[in-house]
């Protein structure tokens, strides 16, 4: 019998920076990305909302750029483009049976600010910023403007083409 994958997200964050919808279609986005790089494992991710206030102030702290952003990823394992270096079996935390991904931080001010600017929803800037930050979490960067950018921005797309129906607002 072949064990069902077990995939959780924690959200928290200060109730006036929480959109439940825009958390739910993260979340989709999420566990798709997920089940498509960790094929048959479990899986942990933390997800916080916060201000722009907020996000400013950890990004200085952690990476001393001292601006408000969109999203901060701070993955748990050493990955390059949604493949482990090593064996996952060896990363599954024995008390919860998954693996513990790492933590995503995402500016709710920058959805409002970012989906204006886009012309589309705030659902669909949500979903993209997940998507965006747990393939940073599965190791997709896009430090160089060439073939890792391009790698990241098509997984992206397919991710999100994978929950498109509900993006279509």
């Amino acid at each position: 019998m072949v064990k069902p994958v077990k995939i959780s997200i924690s959200v928290s964050g200060r109730k006036a920076v929480r959109v439940r919808e825009a958390e739910a279609l993260a979340k989709k986005c999420i566990v798709a990305a997920i089940r498509k790089y960790l094929k048959g494992y479990s899986a942990h991710v933390d997800v916080t909302m916060v201000s722009g206030e907020e996000i400013q102030t950890i990004n200085r702290d952690n990476r001393q750029v001292d601006k408000v952003t969109d999203v901060l990823s701070f993955p748990m394992l050493d990955m390059y483009e949604g493949v482990y270096k090593g064996d996952l079996k060896d990363e599954i935390e024995q008390t919860s049976g998954q693996i513990m991904l790492g933590d995503i931080i995402i500016c709710y001010d920058k959805i409002l600010e970012q989906a204006e600017e886009f012309g589309h929803s705030k659902e669909r800037e949500m979903a993209y910023l997940a998507t965006h930050s747990i393939l940073h979490l599965l190791g997709f960067d896009h430090v160089d403007e060439g073939v890792m950018k391009a790698n990241m921005r098509k997984a992206e797309e397919e991710i999100i083409m994978s929950v498109s129906k509900e993006l279509t607002r």
